[in-house]
């Protein structure tokens, strides 16, 4: 990598622009007068697009690296009471209370143990892309939420664990990581406040199964990168046996934004226990496919027309919608109508807000194949270290086969959804929950579907 030029010292930091300055206190009057929707001053990712410039001197412009000294140099308590405030919930599918995983590692309090951060950006989920958008174009909101993470929990070592087709992205990120090292924004002293904090990328070969916390480690220390039994939590027993915590990758991007705006501005958007900002992505069959910052608790139609200028053909062409990656079950068109875009109204539609990738089938799909897609992709991403979730995925594969090929018998449905339920909770991992629990809703909204298919 090239050098990169000491543009900007800590003292630089703290000249900030009129707009800058004024930027955070607009936001917040503007969220206590409960105005309407999200508008742009209320949106984390200013660059989602990659319109201006996603290097330090953008990221400035933005507001990146505003006042972080003075949050480091705050109690850590302070810091999980603004994230409690705000209620916020992980952006990498289970929604589990951040606040409450930093509490649990700071009750590791020897100080002559290492602790370790983990920022999971292994995106494999179809139907999902949104950490490439933020590492493409926002990368030093990552690094900074390192180092605010790094400082709460006592952890002096980041690894950002990327997948390993992301080319670009790992190579933007490691750029911004050089320049924040240059500008001693991390490293040794970083920013200023008295603590040493490092990040480092770790590229990984970009299996899907991967992505899980015990199969993630197990990589990074340079095994095989399968799961494990789970007999303790990563913040007692982690990575290399330490202390770790570990966080999606927009989890840790939004959080410098928080921090500085505070817990009451971002709860004041979506609704109670569902608040804050999400990137949704929307695929399939719309007009105009893409990556947005949205409110959390937006209607998944209204999300839809204004954002990807509607579903192909009109809304009367859809046939069924998958709210939250390919793990997550499908809506039909009824139950589309009006639900909301959080985890507890997804919930109630027997769903999932996972990872928020929207996948659009309109009438026209092949809903069949559609099923039989995932399950192969499920199928390959086995690991196949357990025998419900290596024979179950082969099993449920060559029949989903023989549906397509017209070989199959009647029965077979059952016997698919018999052996999907059998195999929720048998597996070290949610590999195989995840794609049973996918093929159970498509079975069960939509098998006449698959029975017209046996029936030719």
């Amino acid at each position: 990598m090239r050098a990169v030029k000491n543009i900007f010292t800590i003292n630089t930091l703290k000249n900030l622009s009129f707009f800058q300055r004024n930027f955070y206190t607009s936001g917040e009057k503007k969220a206590a007068e409960g105005r309407g929707p999200l508008c742009d001053e209320n949106r984390i990712f200013q660059n989602l697009y990659g319109q201006h410039d996603w290097r330090l001197r953008g990221a400035l412009k933005r507001g990146d690296w505003f006042k972080t000294k003075e949050i480091l140099q705050k109690d850590p308590e302070w810091v999980i009471n603004e994230l409690k405030a705000a209620h916020l919930r992980g952006r990498g599918g289970a929604g589990f209370p951040t606040a409450v995983k930093l509490s649990f590692m700071r009750l590791a309090t020897d100080e002559s143990i290492p602790k370790f951060l983990i920022v999971n950006v292994d995106e494999g989920e179809p139907g999902t892309c949104k950490d490439r958008e933020i590492l493409r174009h926002e990368p030093h909101k990552v690094i900074e939420g390192c180092l605010i993470l790094g400082r709460v929990v006592g952890a002096r070592t980041a690894f950002v664990f990327i997948r390993g087709n992301f080319y670009n992205e790992a190579c933007n990120l490691s750029y911004a990581i050089a320049e924040a090292y240059e500008n001693k924004l991390i490293g040794k002293n970083a920013c200023g406040a008295g603590y040493d904090f490092n990040v480092h990328v770790h590229r990984c070969a970009g299996n899907y199964i991967r992505g899980e916390e015990t199969a993630l480690i197990d990589c990074l220390e340079g095994q095989g990168g399968k799961p494990h039994p789970k007999a303790i939590f990563n913040f007692e027993k982690g990575v290399y046996g330490y202390p770790t915590l570990l966080l999606n990758n927009e989890t840790v991007a939004i959080i410098p934004t928080i921090i500085r705006r505070g817990g009451r501005w971002f709860a004041g958007l979506g609704r109670p226990f569902n608040t804050g900002t999400k990137l949704f992505c929307i695929s399939g069959h719309v007009n105009n496919p893409c990556t947005v910052e949205e409110e959390m608790s937006v209607p998944l139609k209204e999300m839809i027309e204004r954002h990807a200028g509607g579903v192909r053909g009109g809304w009367d062409n859809l046939l069924a919608i998958i709210p939250g990656g390919s793990s997550t079950a499908i809506l039909t068109k009824d139950a589309c109508e009006n639900v909301l875009m959080d985890y507890d109204s997804l919930a109630k539609s027997q769903s999932a807000l996972g990872t928020g990738g929207i996948i659009v089938f309109d009438k026209s799909a092949d809903i069949v194949e559609g099923l039989a897609r995932f399950v192969h992709f499920y199928k390959n991403e086995s690991c196949t270290q357990c025998t419900p979730c290596q024979e179950g995925l082969r099993y449920l594969h060559q029949t989903m086969q023989s549906i397509l090929k017209g070989k199959a018998k009647p029965d077979d449905i059952d016997k698919m959804l018999k052996l999907a339920s059998n195999m929720r909770a048998a597996t070290m991992c949610a590999l195989a929950d995840s794609s049973a629990h996918a093929l159970m809703g498509f079975l069960q909204k939509f098998r006449p579907f698959v029975e017209a298919k046996i029936k030719k």
